[in-house]
């Protein structure tokens, strides 16, 4: 089992926005303390000022002094969260996962979708390779419910299309015969590699990438 591919650290945006709110917070506390202490020294000895002055910008220094502990405890808790959810993702490693996606690898002149549709009847199929160009369109007939759909590489123009990822569209006929009802398709594969982005988890499965929220279901064989 291959567990090659984990990189990034979970939780990291979360950690360094901590860390800027405790340091303004910091720099509030030390600014209202040089305050206060600057009043003290310089009032009025003939008409001080009230005693409640200084008891309400007291309660605010206790504030901002609770603000800091309180910010501080919460950045420990956001890295224990982060640890815990990036060693949950990690168990994926060596699944079986079907993903909701329309992206796969074409490999040794096979690759395969699953399709779900509501009705059977007559569908537009195009295949587009990395950089976007259709290099496979047929029309076919789509069975009602999940079903698989399989590219055996080979493009319109009579050429085998070389291992890689490859990119589907299923598009079913409507009463006017044009192909614009589209067709949810997923993808299935193992999971050999993880990494952590700013917006969540991403599984390796083969050289496609799919984020762990669209995973449907896992199969551990």
């Amino acid at each position: 089992m291959a567990t090659s591919g984990i990189s990034g650290s979970g939780g990291s945006g979360g950690a360094t926005t901590t860390s800027s709110s405790l340091t303004a917070l910091s720099n509030n506390y030390e600014l209202f303390l040089s305050i206060l202490t600057t009043q003290i020294q310089n009032q009025d000895p003939l008409n001080p000022m009230d005693s409640s002055k200084y008891t309400e910008q007291l309660v605010q220094y206790s504030s901002v002094e609770q603000q800091i502990k309180t910010n501080d405890q919460l950045g420990d808790l956001l890295s224990v969260m982060a640890a815990t959810t990036a060693s949950s993702y990690v168990s994926y490693l060596g699944t079986n996962v079907t993903a909701a996606g329309n992206t796969t690898s074409l490999k040794d002149g096979e690759a395969e979708w699953t399709y779900d549709t509501p009705e059977a009847g007559k569908a537009r199929v195009e295949v587009r390779n990395n950089l976007g160009a259709v290099i496979f369109s047929e029309d076919a007939d789509l069975s009602y419910g999940r079903n698989t759909y399989s590219w055996d590489g080979r493009t319109t123009a009579g050429s085998t299309a070389p291992d890689g990822e490859y990119t589907i569209s299923i598009a079913r006929y409507d009463a006017n015969n044009r192909p614009t009802v589209p067709v949810a398709t997923e993808i299935s594969g193992t999971v050999d590699g993880i990494e952590f982005t700013s917006s969540g988890a991403v599984l390796q499965i083969g050289g496609v990438y799919v984020s762990a929220s669209s995973v449907l279901s896992v199969n551990r064989d």
